[in-house]
């Protein structure tokens, strides 16, 4: 009677042993899935053509105005890059060329580049206008990130 005590108690701790290297294999597996997510996120080409579909089919978009000769533009597309890959799958990340596609840029009267307009069920709901930090950005996207 005793060895078939002690019988279950070594399953009963075998099962818990194995719970326990499910649990972590599981957490390693989700963590590694949410890497490669960051990894594949990609700043979206927005265009005059396509800008109007963007903005209608995702509920908060971010959309930097740039242009290639713009110094300021060149300086926070890293932050731009490092943001569609922070926020991938709370807020799609575009950029437009203003050079490419003025009748978006002229639209929404964007004089000044960089300019990150940041957009939640297809209307403007906040701009930020220069070369900020990246810090200042997330305040600003935090404010509409569910």
């Amino acid at each position: 009677m005793k060895d078939d005590r002690e019988h279950g108690e070594f399953i009963s701790e075998k099962d818990k042993e194995l719970e326990r290297i499910k649990e972590k294999k599981m957490k390693e597996l989700l963590k590694s899935l949410e890497e490669k997510r960051k990894m594949d996120a990609k700043v979206v080409h927005v265009t005059d053509s396509n800008f109007n579909e963007i903005v209608s089919k995702n509920p908060l978009v971010l959309v930097d105005f740039w242009a290639e000769w713009c110094m300021p533009c060149r300086m926070i597309a890293p932050v731009i890059e490092d943001l569609a890959k922070e926020y991938s799958g709370k807020i799609l990340v575009g950029k437009l060329n203003v050079d490419e596609n003025p009748a978006t840029a002229e639209r929404f009267q964007v004089f000044s580049i960089p300019t990150l307009l940041i957009m939640k069920e297809g209307r403007e709901v906040d701009r930020i206008i220069g070369c900020v930090p990246k810090s200042q950005i997330e305040v600003c996207l935090k404010k509409y990130v569910k």
